[in-house]
């Protein structure tokens, strides 16, 4: 039997950030299929909260979704929870308390004036190949809506929970990408223009000075540009890069998986 070329079928934003961060946990995760890495409290947090937005967007009361949001909280087992320092079964049940209260607090923040479009897609996932791409790519969208004041038209919407607001200037490169995943899976599945990448942010924590839980980061696809270049050679290199590679380090410093994949490398699986 042949030899398979690539050892993965399709790139994606979250696998090819795996892979340029942490090429033996991206290989653990994206090759070998083993997800044992526990999420972190926030990482949980944020997928509730999209479990609440999607089901709001799909026509559901503001309360009903919500409740869906802390029923999948609740739902998460233990062990797919990075407790950190809390070892113990009391801190452990505290801090899920602590994470339902701030799944609430967030998602609340979030629904007191919702962002309102007219909705195409939720939750779209679509793999697609790329004339001048090595390998397909994959991306899931959280919503795809009508592009106001372009007609015939459609933009794309990322939900995001976060601790503090993100410095789009300093950020951009990780938005332009995102971005670019996004475009061409939807322009190729609804057919139509792709305007704008719209990311939506909340921030879980109160502001102390009373300003805007939410801001809003908008990217014009027409204003990319070089970029579509810049992400073709991206893409293209990492394929050639995963075609060849035959060891796999760790990056130790990694915050997410450092630890795990220093681990992994150190008992020699």
């Amino acid at each position: 039997m042949a030899r398979q070329k690539y050892p993965i079928k399709h790139w994606s934003y979250s696998s090819l950030m795996s892979y340029l961060r942490n090429p033996l946990a991206w290989y653990k995760r994206y090759v070998e299929h083993v997800y044992d890495t526990p999420s972190t409290p926030a990482g949980i947090v944020g997928r509730a909260g999209h479990v609440a937005l999607q089901h709001f967007y799909a026509g559901l009361g503001k309360p009903a979704a919500i409740e869906l949001g802390a029923d999948y909280l609740r739902g998460v087992p233990d062990f797919e929870v990075n407790f950190g320092v809390h070892t113990g079964v009391r801190a452990q049940a505290a801090k899920r308390a602590a994470m339902l209260d701030e799944y609430y607090q967030a998602v609340g923040f979030y629904l007191a004036r919702p962002p309102r479009y007219k909705v195409l897609g939720i939750e779209v996932a679509s793999t697609v190949s790329v004339p001048g791409l090595l390998l397909p790519i994959k991306a899931i969208s959280d919503l795809v809506v009508e592009s106001k004041g372009n007609p015939g038209a459609i933009d794309i919407v990322d939900h995001k929970f976060v601790d503090s607001f993100s410095p789009l200037k300093e950020d951009k490169p990780l938005f332009v990408l995102q971005a670019l995943f996004n475009y061409y899976t939807i322009g190729d599945l609804y057919k139509k223009p792709v305007k704008r990448f719209i990311l939506q942010e909340c921030k879980k924590r109160k502001n102390k000075d009373g300003k805007s839980q939410m801001r809003r980061y908008l990217l014009s696809y027409d204003e990319l540009g070089e970029d579509f270049l810049v992400f073709e050679r991206l893409i293209n290199d990492a394929t050639k890069d995963i075609s060849t590679r035959t060891v796999y380090l760790p990056n130790p410093s990694d915050m997410f998986e450092g630890k795990n994949s220093f681990e992994v490398y150190r008992m020699n699986l």
